[in-house]
């Protein structure tokens, strides 16, 4: 019989001899960290975190709209446009009704047209912007393709139905939300 040297007797003892090969390591083998640079969590692959995260630009990304004693939120779409529109705020808007769909109003400042079709064909509950009269839209009614709109974002729930409610001219309110 053949007898191994001691050294390697004892590796083949604990399971050290042949665990590399395998990937594995019997339970009782300590790993050896290969790395002495520290573990550290990144923000982008924290679930905690990236909840934080869009919950924080979901809030940066809502409006509150004011008409009268209603209040209308909307969340704004990813755009330089929408992006625009929020550094404008807050602002007053004189709007009227404008073919029985929509309100419209002209802002103060045109938005950025920057990623943006030449049109838009507007579902009821969007909120819009028309470039050729710088005019904030809330779409109530069903409004097809037209060139020079663009999309901002979309009214929250029954807003479409209130403003229906709501004949002739209005001053809206609009404003950055909180919360």
């Amino acid at each position: 019989m053949r007898t191994l040297p001691p050294l390697i007797a004892v590796l083949a003892a604990v399971g050290v001899v042949g665990a590399g090969c395998s990937g594995t390591r019997p339970d009782n083998a300590t790993a050896t960290p290969t790395s002495t640079a520290p573990i550290r969590s990144s923000p982008t692959t924290s679930a905690s975190t990236d909840r934080d995260d869009e919950s924080e630009k979901e809030n940066r990304m809502r409006i509150q709209i004011t008409i009268d004693d209603q209040r209308f939120g909307a969340t704004l779409g990813e755009s330089a446009a929408a992006r625009d529109l929020l550094g404008q705020l807050p602002v007053t808007v004189d709007m009227i009704d404008h073919g029985g769909v929509e309100k419209t109003g002209p802002l103060p400042s045109p938005l950025s047209l920057d990623g943006q079709p030449d049109g838009a064909d507007p579902d009821v509950g969007d909120l819009g912007y028309y470039a050729p009269g710088n005019d904030l839209v809330l779409y109530y009614g069903d409004q097809s393709y037209f060139p020079g709109i663009v999309i901002l974002g979309r009214l929250d729930g029954d807003a479409p139905q209130r403003l229906t409610e709501l004949d002739g001219p209005v001053t809206a309110r609009v404003e950055a939300h909180d919360g």
